[in-house]
């Protein structure tokens, strides 16, 4: 790889936007091989610091960052992590080229191009389709929240990012990273794998340096689990920290949006711009005051004294990854902190059935609503539309799984059917009262921890994903954060460890997750390998 700090001096030729196949063909055959890339692993600071020197500009970086993808995405690897591409990044960058020359105050992401989960509406010429075809040509007329946080902040949104289609909530026995509209994910460690979901192009484009960072979102796993499987840092925040409006919803009690990025320095830096309170957003109301600059939680001795809570249930799947994390503990333990070996929480694993029902419930609910707030050009107007289109259209939109949770809950009553009221009541007790901030006040803890799940498992078609443990439920279900990066390697896959505490706990896990990554640095570029190092 050239010189990190070398000048980008080859104008590259910018990717045009791409149309996928929702077909995939794996095989055990080597990758094409990968062109070397001038800003591979570059940091936020790295960019920044090369922008404010005249090393480069912003209209370099696009080029630079598409040429990477249309190298990698429809080439090569075929990682298939970007759905579409923006066309008027170019004309964005320029503009920030001249708000740079011109001297004006410069803003956090100045110039610097991010990619967004293609389920983050944006008023522009990009589509906002979940995944779907049947969303393939909904332009928004208006930008979600965290897309306009974005622009505030001086982002270019540089495309959209493929995903598991609906975020995964479809079927039961969908493929992580598939949709109808972009196809199946790779994940770059080892391209027969899956990437995770449901923000699983999101996850493969950061990793693979198709981007410095991007957008994604989460209900239960969708942001921390393909972090876990892409070597990422990922931030899953306290439901309302960071504003919904725009989002293609699944659950008002779990959505939210947050940061994937390769180092937790450059999530605090996300996290920073797009957290703030939505008016649109009855959850995100309550976060004025909440909000911060989380760049200054970065501090490497953030573990000495923190008392640490080790969730053993969310153990015991592997033993590589429990050897990984029991020597995780020994770094904790080494770096200042307090470890309590095991907290136990009662309520684990018991309110599943209960977490799905509130979903489904919410989920009809929410997209009907979320089709209203688009307006009357969206091509869907409710689920039962999502429904019948799927119908038409099986042969591209369900080659491979169908639409049972669709189904289901297409079928569920309004919000305040007593049903999914006792439902919601049973998961916020037993995550919250009896889980998380039961067991932080018994124990006086910072945070919980534990893996953040099991390496990444190889992709199926047929039967859809399995066999894969993730411990993101009950930070998900209580709406609380949930801060998971590197731990190290299994057959060179990563996993990942997790902090996970009581609501607006960001600070506090950033801090600890910081302090982890400076002693370890365990995060590694992938090598797009056709499979994993299995020996």
């Amino acid at each position: 790889m050239p010189d990190r700090r070398e000048f980008l001096k080859t104008g590259l030729i910018g990717a045009a936007a791409v149309a996928a196949s929702s077909r995939l063909e794996l095989g055990a055959q080597a990758p094409a091989p990968v062109p070397a890339f001038e800003l591979e692993e570059f940091t936020l600071a790295e960019l920044g610091a090369g922008l404010a020197s005249g090393r480069f500009t912003s209209q370099q970086l696009v080029q630079a960052y598409s040429q990477r993808i249309a190298d990698i995405d429809r080439q090569g690897p075929t990682l298939r992590a970007v759905l579409e591409m923006n066309p008027d990044a170019m004309a964005l960058a320029l503009k920030a080229d001249e708000e740079r020359k011109a001297g004006g105050a410069l803003r956090p992401l100045h110039g610097i191009p991010v990619l967004v989960k293609d389920n983050v509406a944006t008023a522009d010429r990009m589509s906002t389709s979940a995944g779907s075809l049947a969303l393939a040509d909904a332009r928004s007329p208006k930008d979600s929240f965290v897309a306009a946080q974005l622009r505030r902040a001086g982002a270019i949104l540089l495309g959209k990012t493929n995903l598991s289609e609906w975020a995964n909530l479809r079927s039961t026995h969908s493929s992580s990273g598939w949709s109808g509209r972009g196809g199946q994910t790779r994940c770059p460690y080892a391209l027969d794998r899956s990437p995770s979901g449901s923000s699983s192009g999101s996850g493969a484009a950061v990793s693979a340096s198709e981007c410095p960072v991007a957008i994604g979102s989460e209900t239960d796993g969708s942001i921390v689990s393909p972090a876990c499987a892409n070597g990422l840092v990922g931030i899953k925040p306290t439901v309302g920290l960071v504003g919904r409006t725009g989002i293609v919803p699944i659950s008002h009690t779990q959505d939210t949006a947050g940061p994937m990025a390769r180092t937790v320095a450059d999530a605090a830096v996300l996290l920073s711009a797009i957290a703030g309170a939505d008016p649109d957003d009855a959850a995100a109301r309550g976060s004025a005051g909440k909000t911060q600059d989380y760049v200054q939680a970065l501090d490497p001795g953030g573990l000495k004294g923190a008392r640490l809570g080790v969730v053993r249930k969310y153990a015991g799947e592997s033993r590589a990854v429990d050897a990984l994390f029991d020597d995780a503990l020994q770094v904790l333990r080494g770096a200042g902190a307090e470890i309590v070996d095991p907290v136990e929480i009662g309520g684990l694993g018991q309110f599943e059935a209960q977490e799905l029902m509130v979903l489904l419930y919410e989920f009809k609910a929410g997209l009907d609503a979320y089709f209203r707030w688009f307006g009357p050009s969206s091509p869907l107007k409710s689920l039962a539309d999502a429904i019948e289109f799927n119908e038409r259209h099986a042969e591209r939109e369900m080659p491979y799984f169908g639409q049972e949770l669709f189904q289901q809950a297409q079928e569920k009553g309004p919000l305040s059917t007593p049903e999914y009221l006792k439902a919601l009541s049973q998961c916020r007790r037993q995550s919250r009262e009896e889980g998380i901030d039961g067991a932080s006040r018994k124990h006086r803890l910072d945070a919980l921890i534990c893996p953040t799940g099991t390496a990444a498992w190889p992709i199926d078609l047929v039967n859809g994903d399995g066999g894969y443990l993730s411990s993101s439920t009950l930070a998900a279900v209580a709406g609380y954060p949930h801060v998971t990066l590197p731990m190290g390697y299994v057959f060179g896959l990563p996993v990942g460890i997790s902090f996970f505490g009581r609501a607006w706990a960001e600070a506090t896990l950033i801090r600890l997750a910081y302090a982890f990554e400076q002693r370890t640095r365990f995060r590694k570029a992938p090598k797009f390998l056709p499979t994993a190092e299995v020996k």
